[in-house]
Formats: structure tokens, C-alpha cells, sequence
């Protein structure tokens, strides 16, 4: 049997569909359909050569959810369901090794130096081959955690779970706001759409999106933002002058960055108030550095600067059922579907903001 998946062999170069065997599951590999997969940002970033973790030749893609085909051996999804041919799961896109320093005595395995990440840092010149979600197939390792999923649900709204949802449940179970605070989210992207949700159930009284595209800006009205401000049509001096307005003078409890670009840091930290905290989740790739006044923008101000690196099994748990609280929400957020040999494309659409989410269909 033969499975065909969408291949980066040169950066900058458009992706090639590429014919592999399909073989039976063995050391305890679970064989996935897939039924829908994510195209993320960070795809972007490795189509570009921007990442350093790429190892060519490649099947991107990171975000998957799918059907599972065949077993080898015995699997159980994170609540003790069994797993068997036919459910639908989705997927810890980072595999950890569970013993070392960080796994296993500081419980933050986000941080494993073993861990490796399915359609970011693994070949496909290699069996088992299939490693990413540009695929019609892929195989899961025997240590990947999975989610089963039982509701009747559109398999394409979970994608964006594995990644965005993921990260910006990480981001709150950092730092979360108390009931009646204000909350600064810059980027309209998948992140932040995660973010206005996390933010309002956690009871933020004010969640505040700057961003440069109008369509995003509107849908993160609909998800809940109680005020947008465009930063194409605003100065930096403007929009600090209105969230200060929002705030008393205060400035916002908790900003979250979710741009991977330096002037978003610098502008945002000067909008968070005395004791609040900055979180940055944007930099999926070496994009830059920036300057601050350790005096005035850090220590004078007691602000928690806190970096948010990808997520663990807990975070997607906690974005998937976002997710499914939410469905009618994250339906509209997928605003574009491809074919699975038209991946070039949505990575150019997802590189020019051309999408929200976009999704690809084997």
C-alpha cells in the first residue's frame, strides 16, 4: 500500500509530493489516517530555512488530527481509554523522554533536552518515513500521548489545539489573570484568538487586541475582545494613550506578545502596569533582538518578563477542551481549506495573512 505526503527537500523551494510504503505498525507504533492538518506559522518559518531545528528532506506539519489505522501493541489515550482502529485522536506534537532532570523532577517537560517534535525536527530520509501531517498517514511513537477523541466533531477545528491552543494554555497556566483585570494581546493570529478565550475564562474584565489586519481584528471581536485597536491607523503613542485611558493610568495586569517581533516587546512592555507581567510567545524562530531600560522597564516597575516555550500534554488538554466548549468559535477561524497537494500555497497564504487558519485535507 502507498502513501503520498507533501515533502520540503529545499528551502524556499515549492514542497514535492513524494510516494512511501505503507507498512504495518511494529515496536508499538500507532499507524494514523489523518484526517485534517494544521498549517502553522512555524511551518512558515522551516519552508523559509528561518528554524534551526529543520532537517531536510522533511514532511512538514506539526498540528494533526486523525483516525487511527492500525495498532502495534497495546495504546491508551491519557484517560485510560483504550484506543483501537477507528477513533479519532489528536496528538502531543512533542515526544519527551520522561527521565531526565526536567521530565522528571522539575515536571517541566517542555524543557526535555531529548525532545523532538513531529514535522519540526525529524527527517523523513529515515524509517519510519512518516513523521509529519502533510501526510495522508503518519506514525506515532510508542511514547506520544494522545487524546481520544469521543464527540461528533469536525476533526479540523481541533488542529490549531496542538500548537496555538496548546502554547497559550501553557502561556495561562504561567501566569493567569484575576477576576477583573485587563489583559493585552498583541496579534490577532490563531495565539491571541486562544488567548481572548483563556483570558476571558479566567475573568479578565478588559481584553485588549492590537494588530495590523482588519479581518482578524474583527474576529477577534467575535471571540470576545472588548476592544481592537489597529496599528495601521494608530500611532504607538495613541494606543498607549487609550489603554491607559482603559486601565485608570495603570497600564495592563498581564500582556501577552504573540507577534515574534522586536518592536512588538518594546512597545508592549511599556503598556503593562507596576508589578504586572509580559509574556512573550511569539518567536517561533531567531527573528531579532530588542533593547529595554533594566531600570525603568523592569526592575522599577517589579515586572515579570516571562518567555513561553511550546507546551506540554496538560496544555493540549486544556486547549482541546477549549475547543470543544467553543466549536461554533473555532469553526470560524478556519477560514481556508486545501487540498493536500496545494500545501505551497497555504503556506505563501499563511506567510502573506491571507488566513486566519488554514487547514489542509488529505
Amino acid at each position: 500500500m502507498k502513501a503520498y505526503a507533501m515533502v520540503l527537500e529545499e528551502f524556499n523551494k515549492p514542497l514535492k509530493m513524494k510516494e512511501f510504503e505503507l507498512m504495518s505498525p511494529t515496536d508499538g507504533k500507532l499507524l494514523v489516517k489523518i484526517e485534517a492538518a494544521g498549517v502553522c506559522g512555524s511551518d512558515v518559518h522551516m519552508f523559509r530555512g528561518n528554524d534551526p531545528r529543520t532537517k531536510l528532506p522533511m514532511i512538514l506539519g506539526h498540528e494533526g488530527v486523525g483516525r487511527v489505522y492500525a495498532i502495534s501493541g497495546q495504546w491508551r489515550d491519557i484517560n485510560g481509554e483504550k484506543i483501537q482502529e477507528g477513533d479519532l485522536i489528536i496528538w502531543d506534537r512533542g515526544v519527551v523522554c520522561g527521565r531526565c532532570y526536567f521530565c522528571a523532577v522539575k515536571k517541566e517537560s517542555y524543557l526535555c533536552p531529548h525532545r523532538w517534535t513531529y514535522g519540526i525536527s525529524v527527517s523523513c530520509a529515515e524509517p519510519p518515513y512518516l513523521r509529519g501531517c502533510y501526510s495522508e498517514y503518519i506514525y506515532l511513537h510508542k511514547d506520544t500521548k494522545v487524546i481520544k477523541i469521543k464527540e461528533n466533531v469536525a476533526p479540523e477545528i481541533l488542529v490549531s489545539a496542538s500548537c496555538s491552543g496548546a502554547t497559550c494554555a501553557h502561556a495561562f497556566d504561567i501566569v493567569s489573570p484575576d477576576f477583573g483585570d485587563s489583559v493585552l494581546i498583541q496579534g490577532p493570529g490563531p495565539i491571541g484568538l486562544y488567548a481572548i478565550i483563556f483570558a476571558k475564562l479566567r475573568g479578565a474584565r478588559n481584553i485588549i487586541v492590537i494588530g495590523g489586519t482588519k479581518e482578524r481584528l474583527k474576529m477577534c471581536e467575535e471571540f470576545g475582545a472588548t476592544h481592537v485597536l489597529d496599528r495601521n491607523s494608530t500611532t504607538a503613542g495613541q494606543r498607549q494613550e487609550i489603554i491607559m485611558d482603559i486601565t485608570n493610568g495603570r497600564g495592563v495586569d498581564l500582556a501577552i506578545e504573540a507577534v515574534g517581533h522586536p518592536s512588538a516587546v518594546s512597545e508592549g512592555i511599556k503598556l503593562v502596569r507596576n508589578g504586572g507581567s509580559y509574556l512573550s510567545l511569539g518567536f517561533g524562530d531567531p527573528n531579532g533582538s530588542v533593547t529595554l531600560d533594566c531600570y525603568y522597564d523592569i526592575v522599577r516597575k517589579n515586572l515579570r518578563y516571562q518567555g513561553v516555550w511550546v507546551s506540554s500534554t496538560k496544555h493540549l488538554y486544556m486547549a482541546v477542551n477549549v475547543v470543544l466548549q467553543n466549536r461554533e468559535l473555532f469553526k470560524k477561524m478556519i477560514t481556508n481549506v486545501y487540498k493536500l497537494t496545494d500545501a505551497t500555497k497555504a503556506l505563501e497564504d499563511m506567510e502573506n495573512r491571507n488566513t486566519i487558519k488554514s487547514v489542509l485535507k488529505p
